[in-house]
């Protein structure tokens, strides 16, 4: 069995720790790619008009022998309406609300989809081509001890990352926040910032959770929410990732 640093609060080498079996899973970006676009369909909202949208009004057709379109008018006027063709008309082929958007993943393909994505946050190769930057010197997986748990400033949380040797990928997301293209910017998400670290813990209510939520790109989550939509975000395995201590102790007590 491999074995991993355990990193101290002030970012030095506290000891050393068992690397759980999951992270020795194979490599299989096909079901981490399947299991993440589930992920995304199963939590897609129903969208469409209602059903009477466009067709609310009182009209009739003038009928042929006038030199007009033959289409549905405004009973006490000329205007044409509720025809797809016409301004406040109906939409031709719009989006039904009844479509069912859900797409399933076999139990067994979603868990080795899980644990695939796990162990290649274990990996710094996959790291490295994913595009996130660190020190070399780093070990994989990485591992905190769980007073990090107990941080509770925002640059406190940043000069760990920066002891530890990942703080380049913080500041690669912060270089990175864009403003997005598109009707996204009236819609309360104008800006886009890239993935960057996420720091698995095992206490709900920790303290670093608030402490690194204003760094750009980072992500808190608990051992037990963690799935291949968190672990690879886009279907991309990789993802640069810290664990406490306690969370990797809990990994190494999964079944399945």
């Amino acid at each position: 069995m491999t074995q991993t640093n355990v990193y101290s609060v002030k970012g030095d080498v506290a000891g050393k720790i068992d690397v759980p079996a999951a992270f020795e899973t194979p490599y299989r970006p096909d079901l981490i790619k399947k299991a993440v676009l589930a992920a995304a369909a199963n939590g897609r909202q129903p969208y469409g008009p209602g059903a009477r949208s466009g067709m609310r009004h009182s009209v009739s057709t003038w009928g042929k022998g006038r030199g007009t379109a033959r289409v549905q008018r405004i009973h006490d006027g000329s205007k044409a309406t509720e025809s797809p063709n016409n301004v406040s008309g109906r939409r031709a082929h719009p989006p039904v609300p009844e479509k069912n958007w859900s797409l399933k993943v076999n139990q067994k393909e979603r868990v080795l989809a899980r644990k695939s994505a796990l162990a290649a946050t274990g990996c710094a190769a996959c790291v490295k081509a994913r595009g996130h930057q660190f020190d070399d010197a780093v070990s994989f997986p990485i591992v905190v001890e769980d007073d990090v748990q107990d941080i509770k400033a925002t640059s406190e949380v940043y000069d760990l990352f920066e002891k530890i040797g990942i703080a380049y990928d913080v500041d690669r997301a912060k270089d990175g926040t864009k403003i997005r293209a598109g009707r996204g910017k009236m819609r309360n998400r104008k800006y886009r910032t890239p993935v960057s670290i996420l720091l698995v813990v095992t206490e709900k209510e920790a303290p670093i959770i608030k402490g690194a939520a204003n760094l750009p790109g980072v992500q808190v989550e608990t051992v037990n929410s963690i799935n291949a939509a968190v672990l690879a975000p886009g279907g991309d395995a990789g993802r640069l990732t810290v664990y406490t201590k306690s969370a990797i102790a809990k990994i190494g007590e999964w079944t399945q």
